[in-house]
């Protein structure tokens, strides 16, 4: 998560050249040496080390009550936003009364979009459906991935909203540890009578692989969050607890964690004006710059020294083949990237 961490915090200085913001990072007691690397490459980042794993939920709570500023993004450390990212939202923001949270539309590795950048409230039937396979009422599909307008639930990974809101709700509940408090939250704000926004035009990238991993332990995780949802704010009676407890263990018995499929590589371009003599992989390395056709097979790098992370991001976006991505972080010596959310990225370390 060190070399992600980087990542994400060289695109977040470059998103917030022209605003007046600050960055504050939360430690959860990690076991790499990011905090040092915080320490050495970003001195001017507010640094929260803490002794103990105290989840996403109340890590963030910490981390919001040293902010200053008039609205908060709640951001993954293994994220990249686009040097316009947050101008475009906060201008947004601007126009509306009653805001409540702003997410925008988040893609993975590979450029997929990813449908939770979305959702509607888990009613227990559409929860259900989803843990069965049908995803149609989960996710808010009144709205396509390009356009903006309301929604219900919005993800964890990327959520702006003004400081004053967040305190007003209380910030994250910390009964959920991991999963599920984005949900709770989104919905105590649509509760309290405010309005969430889906905004499609500004695009980040989300390595879920890197967070959210994929396997038996996520199930358990995320069912137990639903569990602790359902419990606070749709409980009926003894009837219907128990339809609900039956209704997730079910699907958790019978549903099996996903299957990684390997993306074959043949071949890299490396997108630059120059091609980095330390680079030295394993396939054919091909130069090429602003203009490139890639096809199956290639696993395309792009180097941040020479473009930028908006045009990255559209790039990966707009890309229809079936491609990997890797990106050399700006006065880095490593490459990354993170091709689906079953298997950790891929960190490769220059010489």
């Amino acid at each position: 998560m060190r070399y992600f961490l980087e990542l994400c915090l060289k695109s977040v200085e470059a998103a917030i050249s022209n605003i007046d913001a600050e960055i504050i990072v939360v430690d959860n007691n990690s076991e790499d040496d990011s905090c040092q690397m915080v320490k050495e490459l970003f001195p001017q980042v507010i640094l929260i080390e803490n002794k103990e794993n105290f989840g996403f939920s109340k890590g963030n709570n910490i981390g919001v009550v040293r902010a200053k500023g008039e609205y908060l993004c709640i951001l993954n450390p293994d994220t990249v936003v686009a040097e316009d990212t947050f101008l475009k939202l906060l201008n947004f923001s601007e126009t509306k009364d009653k805001l409540g949270i702003i997410g925008c539309k988040l893609i993975n590795g590979s450029g997929k979009f990813l449908p939770e950048s979305k959702r509607n409230i888990p009613y227990i039937k559409a929860a259900l459906k989803k843990l069965l396979g049908n995803s149609k009422d989960y996710y808010a599909n009144h709205l396509n991935k390009n356009e903006v307008g309301e929604v219900n639930v919005l993800v964890g990974a990327f959520m702006l909203m003004k400081r004053d809101v967040y305190k007003k709700m209380g910030g994250f509940d910390e009964d959920y540890f991991m999963y599920g408090e984005d949900i709770d939250l989104s919905y105590r704000v649509l509760k309290s009578g405010y309005n969430n926004y889906y905004f499609g035009d500004s695009t980040v990238i989300h390595f879920k692989g890197e967070s959210t991993l994929k396997d038996k332990f996520y199930l358990r995780r995320f069912y137990g969050a639903m569990r602790i949802f359902y419990k606070k704010h749709f409980k009926k009676n003894i009837l219907f607890d128990l339809f609900v407890n039956y209704g997730i263990n079910l699907v958790y018995f019978f549903k099996n964690a996903p299957v990684n499929k390997v993306e074959k590589v043949d071949s890299y371009v490396f997108i630059s004006n120059k091609l980095n003599s330390k680079i030295k992989l394993s396939k054919p390395i091909q130069l090429q710059s602003n203009n490139y056709n890639v096809k199956s097979g290639v696993e395309v790098i792009f180097d941040s020294n020479f473009i930028t992370y908006n045009e990255i991001i559209t790039r990966m976006e707009n890309n229809k083949e079936q491609v990997s991505f890797k990106i050399l972080p700006k006065n880095s010596n490593f490459i990354l990237g993170s091709n689906n959310a079953i298997s950790r990225g891929e960190v490769i370390i220059l010489e």
